[in-house]
């Protein structure tokens, strides 16, 4: 608009917005915002209206710290936290004299410190923890036809290491084992990864050139790379429902549950949601296994099971009647679709794996590496006849 390039993101009731005169990249504008977001999270929780009239103070010295005419400086939150405060880097002594904070190495570059990581840190026990985390997001027919699906996948670390370690990271990912294979002649499973995202220490050459995931971690918890899958799965739990209606207010629910994933994996639980008429009188259910409660502020009977195994079969009766005025209104069982939670551990959907977790530093310390693989629900959700 006359010259000027608007961006903005909106976070509950606040709106960040970025103004460019020059033809800047719009992603790049967005991702900044995303961070600055974060940012203010990790130093005041949540982000609202209320809260940044509260910290107003320490915003603006965030926002001087994270972009400087118009380039972004530095944007993690650990590192900003060891020298911006809401005293700033000036105190004020009894003797009224002006004393000048030294800013950490991290930030002035001495010593060859990078950004997200000081130097200095010392563990009498190193170790390094990699969670793959997956959310499942499915939609089925009442046919049990999966109309979408799609794979989000998420790899979050929490390192506890001493100096400037150097971590090395292999996956199953579909271009690195077909190299492997063209070298070797032995394929292996694979996976085709899309939009991968990468947390800023990651060496994007050293991916380019051979797919290998190098990097100096952040101290502590962080999330390493995101990614995505689209191909078609099959449905881990599937919920088969018949409504049956009799007369013209009793209605009755006959629900079958089937979890097809491989029988030596076990879910922590298995939640089904089954939605019911909110002008439902006394919906009633009784199941083979797990419980039964109605929630009446979702409108929804709470089917509970625990410790679920592979290739397992449930059902479940439910029962409710409508009142009268509506009993003859065909439209009166007509509701939302199922919802299904449920978490996984040690087993991924997609199939990824990390083949290897390396960790080198220069006094060659012995790291204890720990790999955890959890599956859980997204939109997951089954359609009803």
């Amino acid at each position: 608009h006359e010259g000027f390039t608007y961006c903005f993101v909106r976070v509950n009731d606040v709106y960040f917005v970025t103004v460019s005169r020059i033809n800047v990249m719009p992603l790049a504008m967005t991702e900044f915002m995303h961070r600055v977001n974060r940012v203010f999270q990790s130093y005041f929780k949540h982000v609202c209206e209320e809260s940044v009239r509260d910290n107003f103070v320490i915003i603006y010295e965030l926002l001087d710290e994270m972009m400087d005419f118009g380039y972004v400086q530095f944007t993690e939150e650990k590192i900003l936290k060891e020298y911006n405060t809401q005293e700033g880097l000036i105190k004020l002594f009894e003797e009224d004299q002006l004393e000048v904070k030294a800013l950490p190495s991290a930030v002035s570059g001495v010593g060859g410190a990078i950004p997200w990581r000081k130097p200095g840190i010392k563990y009498s026990k190193n170790e390094a923890f990699l969670d793959v985390v997956e959310s499942v997001n499915l939609l089925v027919s009442q046919t049990g036809e999966c109309l979408s699906s799609e794979i989000m996948g998420v790899l979050k670390m929490r390192t506890r290491l001493t100096g400037m370690p150097d971590v090395k990271l292999g996956l199953n990912d579909k271009v690195t084992l077909e190299s492997h294979a063209r070298n070797n002649g032995k394929p292996m499973k694979s996976v085709d990864l899309e939009d991968i995202k990468f947390h800023q220490c990651v060496k994007l050459n050293k991916f380019e050139a051979d797919r290998t995931i190098s990097f100096v971690p952040p101290d502590g918890d962080f999330e390493l790379m995101t990614y995505r899958l689209t191909s078609k799965i099959k449905p881990l739990v599937m919920v088969h429902c018949d409504v049956i209606r009799h007369g013209t207010s009793r209605v009755e629910m006959n629900l079958k549950v089937q979890t097809t994933f491989k029988k030596s994996s076990t879910a922590t639980f298995v939640d089904i949601h089954i939605p019911v008429p909110t002008d439902a009188d006394k919906p009633s259910a009784k199941a083979n296994s797990g419980g039964v409660k109605y929630v009446p502020e979702n409108g929804t009977l709470l089917w509970s099971l625990k410790r679920v195994q592979g290739t397992k079969d449930y059902s479940c009766k439910c029962e409710y009647t409508l009142p009268s005025v509506r009993g003859s209104d065909p439209s009166a069982t007509s509701k939302r679709p199922i919802a299904v939670k449920f978490e996984i551990a040690y087993f991924t959907a997609s199939g990824f794996q990390v083949r290897y977790l390396n960790v080198t530093e220069k006094s060659n310390y012995q790291v204890l590496p720990w790999v955890r693989y959890v599956t859980q629900s997204g939109e997951y959700q089954i359609r009803t006849n």
